[in-house]
């Protein structure tokens, strides 16, 4: 099973409730420390990211349970469970540090893959689909092919946690930023002028977690 979604079924990010419940946002006193730990750092990537804070806190607990040093059997890695190849790129592309288990750049990477990723699809359900499978699958999904189980699950316990930030006006600010070449997306183009080339390139590793992006169009 999923890194993600052994920490939903054993109650650390649902607090044993079912997926949905009104129960869905609480938490163990020992996570919510761990989360409150990184408070800085949640806040310097919500704000550089323009995201709430609460979408990045809800989704590292969800991924590493708080635990920094995380590693999933598939690779993934640090608190947001980021692939080797995603962090090279995303390190490079957004200017951080050379060490992938560092709390802060950790951070920095999975909030700005989430930023991507709702500027890509548009929909809170959709970015996190393709977070914890993959675009491809979950653009795969669109045509029919199921969502692995614990994607689902991990859908299920994290989409009414941001919903509800989203209907208290929390994603007002969530909009197409207007970025440096430093902050410029690391997709090319949205998925209504994707194409077969950009679907391969969105193809997942093993099962990973993030899957390595399209690199940059450069002018002929």
């Amino acid at each position: 099973m999923h890194r993600a979604a052994l920490f939903l079924a054993s109650g650390l990010l649902i607090g044993g409730a079912s997926p949905g419940s009104a129960t869905a946002q609480t938490m163990s006193p020992t996570l919510a420390n761990a989360v409150t730990s990184y408070a800085t750092f949640i806040d310097e990537a919500a704000q550089r990211f323009e995201l709430p804070a609460n979408w990045i806190r809800a989704v590292l607990r969800a991924e590493s349970g708080a635990d920094p040093r995380a590693v999933s059997p598939a690779g993934a890695m640090g608190l947001m469970q980021i692939m080797p190849a995603t962090w090279d790129e995303l390190r490079v592309h957004y200017g951080l540090g050379a060490d992938p288990f560092d709390p802060r750049d950790n951070i920095l990477a999975g909030a700005a893959y989430l930023r991507q990723l709702y500027d890509h699809y548009g929909s809170i359900r959709a970015m996190l689909s393709a977070y914890n499978a993959g675009p491809a699958r979950y653009e795969a999904s669109l045509t029919g092919k199921p969502l692995p189980p614990e994607t689902r699950i991990y859908i299920a316990a994290l989409a009414p946690i941001l919903d509800t930030e989203s209907a208290a006006g929390a994603t007002a600010s969530v909009r197409p930023m207007a970025q440096s070449w430093r902050e410029a997306p690391l997709f090319a183009a949205p998925p209504a002028r994707s194409n077969p080339a950009d679907a391969a390139l969105l193809a997942p590793q093993s099962g990973a977690l993030f899957v390595a992006s399209p690199p940059l169009r450069r002018a002929p």
